[in-house]
Order: structure tokens, then sequence, then C-alpha cells
């Protein structure tokens, strides 16, 4: 399908990788992992064609299709969602036009004896094939399915894209995406901007791909759900086996452990080599056996261990100033955006140097409770702050907010004072930025390095409560480690927004659930809040059937059941019906397209057949949304 052969990319001289090679193949899951700035999304511009390798070549099978979602999109703004999406069905959309175009021409001549109208009646006929062929009456109930599945609600689809967040956004383009049929799918962090139920819808679609899928994610239990291949970019090279990433891990380490023996054992054999080297050298009857063990010395292939790349950030949290006891109070506090309500009269006390979890599906609160803690947004009710409080803020797109034409080195001066601006490049270093690396534009940084700049930015303002909005968001697997050690040692109060299970487990001891406008603490770690909740994961909690406490959980789960394969059996009847009705009705449009096409002119002249025709076209149409609808409620 693809084949990569010794491709490299250089940087201001620098080889950012070099020598890379590998073939793709239909149903390979690819994961591409590394540090942040190792190359991977450079190395998926290059896969899609977007930037050219300096050296190397990549050869394609035939009018191979390659889809390419990119951390950064542009959108032209005044569509719709449902626009947006089809924008996927460029082919789909012309031939529509076309038919547009001849229709209108039909309804408004009258010279059906004509040469020109007979030609029209051709065209009409030749246009509907290929329109019906390539799915023009599929694809958009094809582009519903992928939009619900991605936590789109039809409400949302006549909304104009500019409407929604950039994750929302990010979620259209991937629906797009998805809906073209790739062979290729170059996917750059894509989950970042999904809830779990989306993430879930997602797995599921790519695990049957047929094609080829490349995935960058930091995001352990989707690779490991999702991959059957890693390759991991380090120090300019790679390393590719087909294993899913923690298998992929403990090879790994298994394989390193195997070069340091034997490199061990080599080292032996060589030192003895020399020493009956430097003992036959001094004797002129073994001068020739001292020639022949150095020749062999020399030929020996010195085993070297693969390189791993171990430099992390250092990252540590101070607390500008003790706050009082309680640093917030929230009083029947409610927001509403328009007639939409998202919290509704919540009340909580923020203790000082608590650390509190932030859990729940897109959409629940959790981000705006959080920009009204900072004062991003307004709201109803009481909010007051402690006594010296003064807190520090990391939104979930903060990344987003730095200056683009800025080096790093004066982004941080920037947002430096007289006290700490000494401390600047120490701060750079500590977050890995040293060197010449320092004098690079924010806009050449990878998603990962953007993201440690921006932790680097915050620490040069003063703060003791630490509000974070899905931090994790395109760091590597290490830089969230150290983010979770630093955290559990900052002696500060601490709000965390977050899906990440891995992330949160141990480090906050308050888990407040958000749902429905309301919100329910759970005084303990994430693990006790899974307990309580009896799920092993977010996944579980967010896809399990609510059970109010006035029932019985036993009598409620019968009668569940029993209601469920009830309505499945229902749906998968009337599936059946539709699949017999849609069959016979195509059967008999393929025999009018078949008498219309042999026997034209005797055809024509029936007064009521394009009438019969297009009332089966029609037909056609009633009948696949019904269908689709009905495929769409057997899946939920």
């Amino acid at each position: 399908m693809l084949n990569i052969h010794d491709i490299a990319v250089s940087f201001a001289g620098e080889f950012l990788f070099e020598g890379i090679s590998f073939r793709l193949h239909p149903g390979d899951k690819v994961g591409l992992i590394g540090k942040n700035g190792a190359g991977k999304s450079t190395l998926l511009k290059v896969l899609s064609g977007e930037v050219s390798s300096d050296a190397g070549t990549i050869a394609a099978d035939k009018e191979v299709r390659i889809g390419f979602l990119k951390q950064d999109i542009d959108f032209e703004y005044g569509r719709t969602v449902l626009e947006e999406a089809y924008q996927a069905f460029t082919a789909i959309r012309q031939l529509e036009q076309q038919l547009e175009s001849i229709n209108q021409q039909l309804a408004e001549r009258e010279d059906y004896e004509s040469d020109s109208y007979h030609r029209l009646m051709v065209d009409l006929n030749e246009v509907t094939h290929r329109y019906e062929i390539i799915g023009g009456y599929h694809y958009q109930g094809e582009t519903e399915k992928v939009l619900l599945g991605l936590g789109f609600q039809r409400d949302d689809f006549a909304k104009p894209t500019d409407t929604f967040s950039g994750g929302w956004r990010m979620r259209i383009e991937l629906a797009k995406l998805l809906l073209q049929h790739n062979d290729v799918l170059l996917l750059d962090e894509p989950t970042n901007h999904l809830d779990i139920e989306s993430i879930i819808w997602l797995e599921r679609f790519l695990k049957t791909y047929p094609g080829a899928v490349v995935l960058v994610s930091h995001d352990k239990m989707f690779l490991d759900n999702v991959t059957n291949r890693t390759i991991e970019i380090t120090g300019g090279r790679i390393y590719d086996y087909n294993k899913s990433y923690s298998k992929y891990l403990t090879l790994r380490a298994e394989i390193r452990e195997q070069q340091r023996n034997a490199q061990k054992n080599q080292e032996k054999q060589i030192q003895q080599t020399e020493k009956l080297i430097e003992k036959f050298r001094a004797k002129a009857s073994k001068a020739a056996m001292a020639q022949s063990l150095i020749k062999k010395l020399d030929r020996i292939d010195r085993i070297e261990i693969d390189e791993e790349d171990t430099s992390v950030m250092k990252i540590h949290f101070p607390i500008s100033v003790q706050p009082g006891k309680v640093v917030l109070e929230l009083e029947d506090l409610s927001k509403h955006y328009g007639e939409k309500e998202v919290l509704d009269n919540i009340t909580v006390a923020v203790e000082r140097g608590s650390k509190t979890a932030f859990v729940g599906q897109n959409g629940q609160g959790k981000t705006t409770l959080a920009k009204i803690v900072v004062g991003e947004l307004d709201y109803q009710g009481h909010l007051k702050r402690g006594h010296n409080v003064q807190i520090g803020y990391f939104a979930q797109d903060q990344a987003n907010h730095l200056e683009g034409n800025t080096t790093v080195l004066d982004t941080m001066l920037d947002a430096a004072n007289e006290s700490n601006r000494s401390k600047v490049r120490d701060i750079l270093g500590a977050f890995l930025f040293s060197g010449e690396d320092v004098e690079k534009y924010v806009k050449v940084l990878s998603g990962g390095e953007r993201n440690r700049l921006a932790l680097a930015k915050m620490l040069l303002q003063p703060f003791n409560v630490l509000v974070m909005d899905e931090p994790t968001n395109h760091l590597d697997i290490q830089s969230k480690q150290v983010l979770k050690q630093a955290l559990l040692s900052f002696e500060g109060t601490l709000i965390l927004v977050s899906h990440d299970r891995d992330f949160l487990q141990g480090l906050t001891t308050k888990v407040y659930e958000f749902k429905n406008g309301n919100i329910k603490e759970y005084l303990g770690d994430i693990d006790f809040y899974l307990e309580s909740r009896d799920a092993e994961d977010f996944r579980k909690i967010e896809q399990k059937t609510v059970i109010t406490d006035q029932q019985d959980p036993a009598s409620v789960k019968k009668k569940t059941d029993y209601t469920e394969q009830k309505r499945l059996k229902s749906l998968k009847n009337k599936l059946s019906k539709l699949e017999k009705n849609i069959t016979a009705v195509e059967k008999e449009i393929a025999d009018m397209d078949h008498e219309l096409l042999m026997n034209y002119d005797q055809t024509a002249a029936e007064p009521e057949f394009f009438d019969r025709y297009h009332h089966k076209k029609q037909k056609l149409q009633e009948l696949m949304k019904a269908w689709e609808s009905c495929a769409t409620d057997l899946e939920g």
C-alpha cells in the first residue's frame, strides 16, 4: 500500500530523523509514539504529502487515498455542521448539482420528441446510475450516523460551525475524514477533544477499518485498544514491532536487557583477546598470531544498546502565600447558556490544600465551573474567594493562546517580572528548552512542546490555588508522569478537570461528578470513586444504566433487560422488513431503467411512466432514510 524508504527530514541543518524505512499494509493499525518534538507530527505530514522530505522516497499503490487529521485545522465559516460534513462527498455533491440542473431543464421544456430532450433523458439515467453507484442515496444517513457517534445531537446539525469550540470543530473534521473511506488514515492526537463515549465509538470504528491507520496518541488505553503495531521515533531513528503499545514496552525492555547481557559478554571476550595480543606481541614467534588476533578484533561487530531518551522535564509548583482555611465558597451557583442550563444551584466549599478532580462527560459543566472559579465567566448565585487566594489557571486550549511569531525565550520574557526575569532560562531548561531551542518560534513547536511552554509560562505568575483543565493534552507519556509527580508535591490547592484515569489515580483526594446540571461529591481518590460507582473505569460509568435509589436494582435490571430485548427484537424485525422493501423497489427501478434504455420511444410515450419512475425514486429515498434511522437506533 505504502512503501517508505530512507526518509530524512532536517531543520536548521540538524536532522529530526533520517534513514527511516517501513511499509504500510491494509489492516495495519500503527501507534506512532515518541517524546514531544521527536518528529511524529512531521512524519505524518511527510506521509500525507503536506511536507517534503529532504531525502528518501514514498511509493504508493495506484490510486491510494490518504486522509490526514491534523492538530490544527482551518474552517470556512458560514456552513452548518451538516453542510461542513457533506464536504467529504465532493463527487456525490457534484452529481447532485448535475441532477438538479437536468431535472430543472426537463421540467421547463415541452419538446418531448426532440433529440436534445432525448439526450437529457439519457444523461439523467447515466448520472442517476453513477449517483447510485457511489452512494448518493446513503451518504446523508451515513453522515448523520458518524456525527451522532462523535457526540453531536440532531439539534446541532443545523447550527453554524463557528458557534462551536475548537474541540467540536475538530470532531467535524474527524467526521469528514472518516466518511471519505480513505485507504490510509493519518490521525494526529484524535482523542484530545473527545469525551469517553466518543473515544469508545472511534475505537470501534478504527478496529474494523479495512485500510491502514497511523495514529499519534498519548492515551495508553486508546493505543492498546486500537493498535496492532507500534513504531517509536527516538534519537532520529525508529523501532518497529507488530505489538500494541503495552506489549511493545515490555518487549523493548526485554530486548534492551538482552543487548546489555550480550554487550557484557562481548566486552569480556574483547578484553581477553586484548590481553592475548599484548602477551603475544612481546614474543617474535607469536607476532603473526598477535596480528591475526588484531584483525579479528577489528572485524568484530560491536553490540550496541538501543538508544533510550530518558530526558524529562523538571517541574516544581511553589505556592505564593499561605491562604485562609477555605479558599472558595460557592452557594446556589447556576449557569445558563440561553435556554440550556449547565449548572443548577451548585453549593461547594473548597478547603486549603485539597486536591479535587472534576469528572463526567463533555458538556456537563466541568470546564464552565473551572472558568467561573477563575473569573472568566459570569454566573448567577454566590462565589467567594478566601483570604490571600491567588489562582493559577491552565486552560484546555492554553497552548493555543501563545503567540506563534514569538520565540520561546521572548514568550517567557514577556510574561516575566523583575523578580523572576533572571530565572527564565533556568525554567526553560527544566522544561527541556535549552541551547538553540529557546530561539525557536512558537509556531514551529509540536503540540506537546507548546503545552510544555505554556506550563513553564504559568510558573512566572504567583498562585496558591491551581485550576487545570485537561493539562495532559498533547503531552507525551513520560511528561504526563512528571507533571503528576509535581502536582502530588504541590502544597497548594488543586482543582483538576480530566478524563484520564491513569493520570488521576492517587493524585486527588476528592472527586466531583458532573451530571445533568448537578454535582455529586465522593470523599476519596479516583479509585474510591470508581469502586463506589461499581465500575472499573470511566467508560463503564458513562455507559451504564442509571438506577434510582428508590428502586430495587435487581428488579430494575430484570425489567430493563426484558424491555431492551423486546425493543431490540422489534427493531430487528423492522430493519429486516425495510431491507426487503428496499430490495424490491431497487429491482423495480432497475427494470424501469432497463426498459427506458432499450425501448425509449415506446416507453417515453406512456404518459404516466415518468411519474411512476420519480415516485419509485422518492419511495426508495424514504425507505433508505427509515432504514438508516432504524439501523442507528439498533446500533445505539
